[in-house]
């Protein structure tokens, strides 16, 4: 009888014993830099890409391997009793998706192409019918059979010859974002051997339909540095280099004009533009320099006619469009054509035969600008709601007075629409299907103002369903990014659904760092003032909670990539007002990355964070530095998630930050890393497999905020 006893006290045990987190191997790492010297105890955790893909694994990239299995592992055991929430969540998300979709189709050279779904498949089969929508369908690429045996896949550019004959097309299959050509015969449905391979996925066809300009990465810093012209029927290795960027601190490119008539080889920095245009009737000419590389000069350009449209930041801090002929583009020949204003930021164009279209953002919120060239006719397409996104969609013809164009809000899914230019009239050809009982006007969306610490206004953006508001304090996602100029519009989400329609308050705070209020919001949150990114949500957060949103018992936060790094930051700095943090793939060992151009992108990157290899730089990074800012104290409970594979941010930056993170960790919250083996910095590949991560990220939020169906 004692022995039973004995036993099933030994089981009990068992069964209430708290799942331990693993702890990782510490490996003193010694650097110095600016006379500062700094031991990284998990410097070891990093691998190249030949570690992580060569079997049987080296010692290292086992010890690496086995720690991010235990990490997994206790995030699975640990949150195991989410696991029906987590599945609930789950097919909540993917029963709001129409199974069997269409895009609306845009006409392209005589003919109208979309791509569909199908039910039980995870990717687009892409379509196409010529002269009208009648005819008969005829599929040119199926997605679902290209990805068979891969456990990730993703299609990259697929472009059309100008004879409508051939498709080159490119995929990734490993989430490095490096692409492989393929040459499918569009009338024999024949696939040529021999592709194209470590591309940046980009084709441009020249008007022979025989001969292609594309671009490659260099395989250690993956920035693109050369295009290549290849004629089909030859092979790979004998193609032809047309240009090389020697500069590491740009990016280079090649795209074909909407007109047909140009190739355009485009470099890019943070700070400057650059462009090589060549004859599309010409593939084996020389390229010619749109005009001499400037400094601090970032533009763009549009072909149509015997011209060409500019928009640029020369003498124009939120951008001016200006024209210049074709014969001569020199800097010193382009012409004025809508000047710069204070408080209008001109952010990109379209050019038709008779209009011009010009997406601007106004008092934080982008506007469609029609320009009737023939008439001189100018207005703006109106919407009756104050908080919304639109963005010009596809538009492949030119000698057309038809704009399409897309339409959404945090309450009202994405409609596309066409709109007629001379009389002014939209017609909506399609919105998004939410399969379920969806109601907008359940739903309310607000816009907020908070003032910043230095007096600067942010906008927050925030919705929720009028059923579930309350007068106290309720869940509150706070959501930021904050970084390259890229502005969080307010965008419908589907997904979003299953935390408002559970009391959740969801919120953009649209934080310097962006282009809210246009260039100057992006250049007062970079460099020496990136600080006032991390000011800036915090003060939001605050905001909310003084005036009863919430309470730090409510208030979470998320944010990705570079917005990782803004919760990395935040949760060091102000770690008792959030209750949970999601950091996605997140970039939070800025100083070790930003010394080290050896990693990808890195180079690129110096005028957006800083060179700290300048002491000046070196000391304002490390003071905000996730990584290196760890300090021992309560920290909120904190979500982490990686891709083994990620091109942008290395999996070892959320690694050891983790690590690092449960050295210091004060008090009993949790503190969870998830790492999918399998993917990069976009996550799961196909329609469905990406909500697994989704329901596992709101599960976690869930499950802190004492929801639990």
């Amino acid at each position: 009888m004692k022995i039973y006893i004995l036993l099933g006290l030994l089981i009990m045990n068992a069964c209430t014993q708290t799942v331990q987190p693993p702890k990782a191997n510490k490996k003193p790492h010694e650097m110095t830099m600016h006379g500062h010297d700094r031991v990284d105890d998990y410097y070891w955790m990093r691998l190249n890409d030949e570690q992580k893909s060569k079997e049987p694994y080296d010692e290292q990239t086992q010890e690496v391997v086995d720690y991010i299995n235990a990490e997994n592992d206790y995030l699975k055991k640990d949150l195991s009793h989410t696991i029906d929430l987590q599945g609930d969540l789950y097919n909540e998300m993917v029963g709001r998706i129409k199974k069997d979709d269409q895009t609306v189709p845009y006409l392209q050279n005589g003919y109208y192409y979309y791509h569909r779904f199908e039910k039980g498949k995870e990717y687009a089969i892409h379509c196409r019918k010529k002269d009208n929508l009648n005819n008969n369908e005829e599929i040119i690429l199926d997605e679902n059979k290209l990805a068979e045996g891969h456990e990730y896949f993703s299609l990259g550019g697929k472009y059309v010859s100008p004879n409508n004959n051939w498709l080159a097309f490119a995929v990734d299959t490993l989430s490095r974002r490096f692409y492989d050509i393929y040459f499918k015969n569009l009338e024999t449905g024949e696939v040529l051997d021999n592709p194209i391979q470590n591309t940046e996925g980009e084709i441009a066809w020249a008007n022979d339909n025989k001969t292609i300009f594309y671009t490659t990465k260099n395989k250690t810093t993956l920035l693109s540095e050369k295009i290549y012209r290849h004629k089909m029927g030859t092979l790979p290795q004998d193609d032809i280099l047309v240009y090389h960027e020697n500069d590491i601190e740009y990016y280079t490119g090649v795209y074909r004009s909407k007109s047909g008539e140009y190739i355009i080889i485009w470099n890019s920095s943070t700070l400057v533009s650059d462009y090589h245009i060549l004859k599309a009737d010409d593939p084996e000419g020389e390229f010619i320099n749109f005009t001499p590389r400037g400094i601090d000069h970032e533009y763009t350009i549009e072909h149509l006619g015997d011209k060409f449209y500019i928009i640029t930041n020369w003498e124009a801090k939120n951008n001016r469009l200006m024209e210049v002929s074709e014969e001569n583009t020199r800097q010193s020949n382009w012409v004025e054509v809508l000047p710069h204003e204070n408080d209008v930021h001109i952010m990109e164009i379209d050019v038709f035969k008779e209009h011009l279209v010009v997406n601007e953002r106004i008092d934080g919120t982008s506007k469609l600008r029609i320009i009737n060239q023939i008439s001189g006719d100018d207005r703006h397409i109106n919407f009756k709601d104050d908080i919304y996104y639109t963005y010009i969609s596809t538009n492949k013809e030119y000698d057309t007075s038809t704009l399409r164009f897309v339409y959404n809000s945090l309450i009202s899914p994405r409609c596309t629409y066409d709109y007629d230019m001379n009389a002014a009239e939209k017609i909506l050809l399609k919105q998004q299907e939410v399969m379920s009982d969806y109601k907008p006007s359940d739903y309310e969306a607000e816009r907020i103002y908070v003032t910043a610490r230095d007096g600067f206004k942010i906008p927050v953006s925030i919705v929720y369903n009028k059923k579930m508001r309350k007068n106290s304090p309720q869940n509150l996602l706070l959501y930021g990014y904050g970084a390259y100029g890229s502005t969080e519009d307010p965008y419908f989400s589907s997904t979003r659904l299953s935390l408002l329609d559970r009391g959740f308050i969801f919120g953009i705070a649209h934080i310097r760092g962006s282009q809210i209020y246009g260039r100057m919001s992006y250049d007062d949150g970079k460099l020496f003032k990136k600080m006032n990114t991390f000011n800036d949500f915090i003060d939001v957060g605050k905001y909310l909670i003084d005036q009863n949103y919430t309470d730090s018992d409510h208030l979470f936060c998320s944010g990705g990539s570079a917005g990782g790094l803004l919760i990395g930051a935040v949760i060091n700095m102000e770690p008792n007002i959030w209750k949970g943090a999601i950091a996605g793939v997140p970039f939070v060992d800025v100083i070790t990355t930003m010394l080290d151009a050896s990693i990808p992108l890195t180079s690129n990157e110096w005028e957006e964070w800083g060179d700290p290899r300048e002491k000046d730089y070196y000391e304002y990074m490390l003071s905000y530095s996730p990584y290196d800012q760890i300090k021992n104290q309560h920290y909120p409970n904190l979500f982490v998630t990686a891709g083994f594979f990620d091109s942008q941010v290395q999996y070892w930056e959320p690694l050891k930050w983790v690590a690092k993170l449960r050295e210091y960790w004060a008090g009993d919250n949790k503190l969870y890393l998830h790492t999918n083996m399998d993917a990069g910095h976009g996550g799961n590949s196909g329609r469905f497999k990406r909500y697994k991560e989704y329901a596992l990220e709101y599960a976690f939020l869930l499950n802190l905020a004492g929801i639990d169906d």
